[in-house]
């Protein structure tokens, strides 16, 4: 396979382009591509009828306008090139306004308000920098999402607003210390996507993971990660397979996946993109999830995103290793060989630790979710305090300009002490895996992202704290005489009043939660509280100030994310009862009569069993307490049904439906893990993820 051949041929791509546009439509698209100026109607009306040839070369018959509601997943309507010509002919047409402007139904997705039914007028508008590609016989288009009256309804809208805003702010910075060349500044995003693979046979056969992405029940196998030989071991043949057609599928599509392998837990798995804008990156990852699902049908496995498929091993997250770049090639965050001479990389430091501290509820709230709260803080995820890595050296590194106002600065080579193995230069720290926010050589990596969740509100969110921290550095420098002595006046005070959230030790130690509240950091256990910074005015001021996010379109997230909150809760509930009333309390019924039939004919035999008496006796207490928790989770599920608006429900969940549903399934657990397995009606932990 000759992966040159291969990427990007189903991408209307640069290269594309200069062929296919005359040489002055296609600089004035690169111009607005790269520099963010204005779409001319000439520009879009030669580009239309290109991609159009193009996408039909390539077998489409149909174009999308592919845009991202606030769903975590992608959504478009396919309207075919075919239109009427004369007589019984048709002819292929598709003009600018086609390309531009799309229509659907906005009341039909969710707005948080924003929209209803008698006025649900809402638009798509072609993002030009985001290449569209040819997808199952339809030309996709990448769009932005927004209401008739111009609020965004979508990622990436403000995702596109909040890269201006950091792009705007990073460019004011470093023209400050001295940067002369370049024009554009871009965040760049890497994405590892971690998930599990199960066989699709099994997976039909448990509705808890075909409706709710994770298993509901499940007793805890004999043996889960605890001997460390799955990650980055032997990958299975099938897995193999399955992984070879998902790379094939994402470099035609342009997207550079580079790595993969085996995660921590049985079934577990990643695979990790290239750096791209962020607003690529999203998209590539969206991308990415949808053909995962697909490629892994097709290999009779199911791919599973949830955060927490399974109980008692890893979760799965979202890594988004994050940088800014510029458009003649520098990475800002790349230390140098002198970090403590590089001006702009130490005013970039001093910018992610104030604005990690002073918005940590706005980082918290990117990435909560009813999915993440089973991963954070558990199982090699971050916990919910959010603290900056950055490694001993670089944080030895700040406090000495801030004391003194020099040091220099090494971090020295690899000795193995093997002399036939190569020496190499090592980085400047080392790797926290238990930080959800770490330094990692030349990137900040966050980890608290769920694997089902858009990258896109992460992203937005990083843009805009950081525009705030380069705008407030900025203006300090602009008034001061000596800006090098400034830039250490500035390192001083962020280490002053932010270094509280700089932490190189182990995350996951209860010492640390201990340790945090005396720092003053605040622990956002459960994302019910977290949706609460989309009301917090300190923050509704910041999105507004960059043109972000209105303060209506704060809330209005904030309503999205609490009815999302309730309603994968409420399905969980209802699947619970479904599974338990309709399967588990039926085969366990079943299973004491026989197991009291067997008992009873050994002892007419004259063989009395003390132990199976005691064995019988404790099914018919854990069948009793099944039953019970059955009634007692309907009766608030009934009662929840009663309530009016998402606050009132997603307290009545968190106080009642949640602990139903676990003292449910610690009976239906136990149940299974001392009754016969032939008589369990679904696939138990064993079956899911160890026979693939």
């Amino acid at each position: 396979m000759d992966v040159r051949k291969i990427f990007g041929s189903r991408v209307f791509s640069d290269e594309e382009q200069r062929k296919r546009l005359p040489p002055e439509i296609y600089e004035s698209l690169r111009r607005t591509r790269e520099g963010g100026s204005e779409l001319q109607p000439d520009v879009a009306r030669a580009v239309a009828k290109a991609m159009m040839e193009w996408a039909i070369e390539r077998g489409a018959t149909h174009y999308t306008h592919w845009f991202q509601p606030m769903t975590n997943i992608t959504a478009g309507k396919q309207d075919a090139f075919a239109s009427p010509g004369s007589g019984m002919q048709v002819i292929n047409e598709f003009s600018e306004d086609a390309l531009i402007k799309g229509e659907p139904d906005a009341s039909s997705f969710p707005s948080g308000g924003l929209r209803a039914t008698f006025e649900a007028r809402g638009y798509t508008t072609w993002d030009p920098t985001s290449p569209a590609f040819v997808k199952d016989g339809a030309l996709y288009i990448p769009t932005a999402f927004c209401s008739y009256t111009g609020e965004a309804l979508d990622q990436k809208t403000p995702l596109l607003r909040s890269m201006q805003a950091v792009s705007r702010e990073a460019l004011r910075l470093i023209r400050l210390l001295g940067n002369t060349t370049s024009r554009v500044v871009y965040p760049t995003v890497g994405i590892e996507q971690e998930y599990f693979l199960v066989d699709r046979e099994q997976y039909e056969r448990r509705l808890d993971l075909k409706l709710c992405g994770r298993t509901l029940f499940g007793a805890k196998p004999p043996k889960g990660q605890e001997l460390d030989d799955h990650y980055c071991g032997r990958i299975r043949l099938r897995v193999a397979a399955f992984m070879k057609e998902l790379d094939r599928e994402l470099w035609s599509y342009g997207v550079l996946s580079k790595t993969r392998h085996n995660e921590a837990a049985p079934a577990q798995h990643e695979f990790a993109c290239i750096y791209n804008t962020a607003n690529i990156a999203c998209d590539a990852n969206q991308l990415a999830m949808e053909a995962a699902r697909i490629v892994a049908k097709k290999h009779r496995l199911a791919c599973l995103l949830h955060e927490k498929p399974f109980a008692g091993v890893n979760g799965s997250g979202k890594h988004n290793n994050y940088s800014l770049s510029t458009d003649d090639g520098l990475n800002l965050l790349s230390p140098g060989p002198h970090p403590e001479q590089n001006d702009i990389f130490l005013a970039l430091l001093a910018a992610f630790v104030r604005s990690v501290d002073k918005y940590a509820d706005l980082l918290r709230l990117s990435t909560a979710c009813a999915g993440n709260d089973h991963r954070l803080g558990a199982c090699e995820a971050p916990p919910a305090i959010l603290s900056i890595f950055l490694g001993g050296r670089l944080t030895e590194l700040l406090e000495h300009i801030a004391e003194s106002g020099r040091k220099d600065f090494a971090a020295g080579s690899l000795m193995t002490g093997v002399d036939a193995l190569p020496t190499f230069q090592k980085d400047d720290s080392d790797r926290n895996r238990t930080s959800p926010f770490a330094f990692t050589g030349n990137k900040f990596e966050f980890r608290m992202l769920g694997s089902s969740q858009s990258a896109a509100l992460a992203n937005t969110v990083l843009n805009t704290i950081l525009a705030d921290s380069l705008h407030a550095f900025s203006g300090r420098l602009e008034m001061a005489e000596d800006r090098r002595q400034e830039l250490r006046e500035i390192v001083r005070d962020t280490m002053h009043d932010h270094g509280r959230v700089i932490f190189n030790g182990n995350n996951y130690a209860p010492e640390w939660v201990e340790e945090a509240a005396r720092r003053g950091l605040p622990n956002c256990t459960r994302s019910l509280r977290a949706f609460d910074a989309l009301e917090k005015e300190k923050n509704l001021e910041l999105f507004s100030r960059f043109g972000v996010f209105s303060p209506e379109e704060c809330r209005a997230r904030r309503e999205v994310l609490l009815e999302n909150y309730v309603n994968v809760l409420q399905i969980e509930a209802a699947a619970m009862l479904s599974m338990a009333s309709r399967q588990l309390y039926p085969a366990a019924l079943r299973y004491i009569g026989e197991a009291s039939s067997a008992f009873c004919s050994a002892g007419k035999a004259g063989v009395y069993l003390s132990s199976g008496k005691r064995h019988i006796e404790r099914l018919a207490s854990l069948l009793d307490g099944m039953g019970a928790a059955v009634d007692a989770l309907q009766q608030d599920c009934d009662r929840l049904g009663a309530l009016e608006g998402y606050p009132e429900k997603a307290g009545h969940i968190e106080t009642h439906i949640l602990p139903d549903m676990q003292r449910l399934r610690a009976f239906c657990d136990q149940f299974e893990a001392i009754s016969d397995k032939a008589c369990y009606p679904i696939p138990d932990y064993i079956d899911l993820i160890h026979r693939i």
